[in-house]
C-alpha cells in the first residue's frame, strides 16, 4: 500500500507535466479578421442612420414646441389641445424610436458578429485539437481574469489561429 501511494505521488505529477496547455489573445485575432471590419462598418452606418433620423425627429419636435410656445396665447382652446396632443404624440414617437432603434442595433450586432465569433472559436478548437492541448486559455482583456500565468509552460497559438483563418 505504501508503495502504491509513493508511486501515485511520483507518477501523477509527471503525467500532469506531460499535458499541454495553450493560450490565445482572441480579441487580437477577432479584431484582425476582415469580417469584423466589414461588420463594424455596416453597424456604424446603421447607427449613423438611426442617429440622423432621431435628430430629425428632435428637430421637428423642437420646431413645433417653439411655435406652440410663441403662439400659445393666440390659439383658441381647441387648437391648443390639438397642438399639445401633437407634441405629446411626437414626444412618444421619439421615445419609441430611440428604444426600437437600440433594440434593432443590438439585434443586428448579434446577427453580424455571432458568425464571426463562431468561426474564430472553430479555428481555436481545430488548432487546439491538432496541437493536442488540454486547455486553450483566452488571455485577452475581455476574458475572465487569470490570477497567475506562466507563459513558459503554455504555447501561444494566436499566430496559428490567425494562419488557420488566413490572417497575416
Amino acid at each position: 500500500m505504501k508503495k502504491l501511494i509513493i508511486f501515485a505521488l511520483v507518477v501523477l505529477p509527471m503525467s500532469a507535466m506531460a499535458q499541454k496547455f495553450a493560450h490565445i489573445n482572441a480579441t487580437e485575432v477577432f479584431s484582425a479578421m476582415p469580417e469584423t471590419t466589414t461588420a463594424q462598418t455596416e453597424l456604424q452606418t446603421l447607427q449613423t442612420q438611426y442617429q440622423e433620423e432621431f435628430q430629425r425627429l428632435q428637430d421637428e419636435f423642437r420646431t413645433k414646441y417653439e411655435d406652440y410656445q410663441k403662439n400659445e396665447a393666440t390659439f383658441p382652446d381647441a387648437t391648443k389641445q390639438r397642438r399639445q396632443q401633437e407634441l405629446q404624440d411626437l414626444n412618444q414617437r421619439l421615445e419609441e424610436f430611440a428604444q426600437k432603434s437600440e433594440e434593432d442595433l443590438q439585434a443586428k450586432y448579434q446577427e453580424k458578429l455571432a458568425p464571426i465569433h463562431e468561426k474564430l472559436f472553430k479555428a481555436i478548437n481545430e488548432v487546439g485539437t491538432a496541437g493536442g492541448y488540454v486547455y486553450v486559455m483566452d488571455i485577452s482583456a475581455q476574458a475572465t481574469p487569470i490570477v497567475f500565468f506562466n507563459e513558459t509552460l503554455s504555447t501561444d497559438i494566436t499566430s496559428q489561429v490567425k494562419t488557420k483563418l488566413g490572417i497575416k
